[in-house]
């Protein structure tokens, strides 16, 4: 099987052209064999490009454990940067089957290679019932903006780590497509997103998993979050949690309409704009393409 190892912002993938592949009969195995980063090529998961009857091409993303994720804001990137560099559609505007939908994404080329891409990630989904989360009927609402989390999730007595990062223990939820929980606090550096990932990815309010971001406010205008991903782990950049945090900022009034993410892998641009869409600018590198023997 051929592949092409890409990262957006370092979040990587191990892409293969499904226009000239066939498609793994069990791509949930093979993402978990390909995405191991001492036997396999390495990466947060695998993306197939397959050809669209709706747009220029198809993105499927499969997490490193094997599970089918919606959507990946840096993966999109991505498969836009390929689709355009070997010759699919040559077209500065792209159009992208994701299972959000299909997304418009403009590519910034020079040399005949992309460096950055604009996506339009679409509009925030707010409503709990479709992030999902699950709340007690009683306390249901059409949004869920800093809703005390020790009062739906077990966080237990107060710990050493909360004071450390002066965490705030609100929490605020947004759909991108897939689900994101975000957290503030003083010093993101001093999460220890290792456990607390895990934790509240699991939480039974949240029914379909969630990814879960830490993020500190530097100022209106630029956060820097971490990001525990759904199904992959630490990562180091997560799009379409960059994009919730940027709709979360708004909500809670911490932030301004268009920010500057900074994440471990790279920086973001984000706008929540007035037609309600979020659109995401950042880097997209492919870094080797090889061959892959293993069963497929």
């Amino acid at each position: 099987m051929r592949f092409t190892k890409m990262h957006g912002a370092g979040n990587d993938y191990v892409y293969v052209n499904c226009f000239e592949e066939p498609v793994p009969d069990n791509p949930a195995e093979v993402a978990r064999k390909v995405s191991d980063r001492h036997f396999g090529i390495g990466g947060d998961g695998l993306i197939l490009i397959c050809p669209s009857e709706a747009a220029d091409a198809k993105m499927r993303m499969f997490n490193a454990d094997g599970s089918e994720a919606e959507m990946c804001g840096n993966g999109v990137r991505c498969v836009a940067k390929y689709v355009y560099d070997h010759g699919i559609c040559t077209s500065e505007t792209l159009r992208i089957e994701t299972g959000r939908g299909v997304l418009t994404l403009e590519v910034e080329a020079g040399d005949g290679r992309v460096r950055r891409v604009r996506v339009d990630m679409g509009e925030p989904i707010l409503d709990p019932a479709a992030i999902p989360v699950e709340m007690p009927r009683p306390l249901n609402a059409d949004r869920i903006v800093d809703l005390p989390a020790n009062k739906h999730i077990p966080i237990g007595k107060p710990a050493s780590w909360m004071e450390d990062c002066g965490w705030d223990p609100r929490m605020t939820c947004v759909s991108m497509g897939n689900p994101h929980v975000m957290f503030y606090c003083r010093y993101v550096a001093s999460v220890p997103l290792d456990s607390l990932g895990p934790f509240f990815e699991r939480q039974p309010i949240f029914p379909k998993r969630i990814n879960v971001h830490f993020v500190q406010v530097q100022s209106p205008g630029e956060v820097t979050l971490r990001t525990w991903e759904r199904g992959s782990g630490i990562t180091l950049a997560c799009g379409t949690g960059a994009c919730a945090v940027c709709v979360a900022g708004v909500l809670t009034g911490r932030t301004k309409r268009k920010i500057l993410a900074h994440l471990p892998g790279g920086d973001l641009e984000l706008h929540w704009a007035d037609d309600n869409h979020v659109y995401m600018t950042g880097p997209a590198v492919e870094v080797f393409s090889g061959e892959w023997e293993g069963k497929y």
